[in-house]
């Protein structure tokens, strides 16, 4: 049980992080954000939020800079998260939807590719994740229900040998989720490693 003082300390921090992302934008294309600041269902999490995504280590994509297909709707409403919110498939349009992250990757070579995302039971249990990587596309299917392994927000999809440039992408589908679940689509981290992980 969170105390009456933990509570208001937690909001509290969870408005120092909207200050910090003032300069974000959200995405043109994806439709507002409809909860206020401050509601929250899981405000012990808003710790983990990560305000600024130039602070995290590697190449990261934000939602704010991925292509969209279909209607995505921004959110704040359960923490952790990647910058100013997230955005999720409404539950509608299963099939329709995807948002596509593409990185401009400094060098050719091996990366591993983590997808940041919030979760909770309201969330696709097999989400769709497609990595177009230098010898291949791969695509994974990911329980969103389940907490990330590094820091409660990122979960590895594994390594990858990318060109340099803006040749490879990962890309967030709702294809074939319940059609009472939520997809959720956050930022992608890429971490280059001097060779692949076994």
């Amino acid at each position: 049980m969170i105390s009456f003082r933990s509570s208001i300390a937690l909001v509290l921090s969870f408005f120092s992080f909207v200050m910090a992302v003032e300069a974000l934008k959200p995405h043109p294309k994806a439709l507002p954000n409809k909860h206020a600041p401050g509601e929250l269902d899981r405000p012990e999490m808003v710790k983990f939020i990560v305000a600024d995504p130039a602070k995290l280590p590697g190449i990261v994509v934000d939602e704010t800079n991925a292509e969209l297909v279909g209607e995505w709707e921004y959110s704040t409403h359960t923490p952790p998260y990647v910058g100013i919110g997230y955005l999720h498939d409404m539950k509608a349009g299963k099939g329709t939807k995807s948002v596509t992250f593409t990185p401009e990757l400094p060098t050719a070579g091996w990366y591993e590719v983590r997808l940041a995302h919030c979760y909770n039971v309201r969330r696709s249990t097999k989400t769709a994740v497609t990595i177009h990587h230098a010898d291949d596309d791969t695509t994974v299917r990911i329980n969103q229900q389940q907490e990330p392994e590094h820091g409660r927000l990122f979960r590895t999809l594994g390594t990858f040998r990318f060109e340099a440039g803006r040749q490879g992408w990962v890309c967030v589908s709702n294809d074939g989720t319940e059609t009472d679940k939520v997809v959720i689509a956050d930022a992608v981290q890429f971490l280059p490693l001097r060779k692949p992980m076994r």
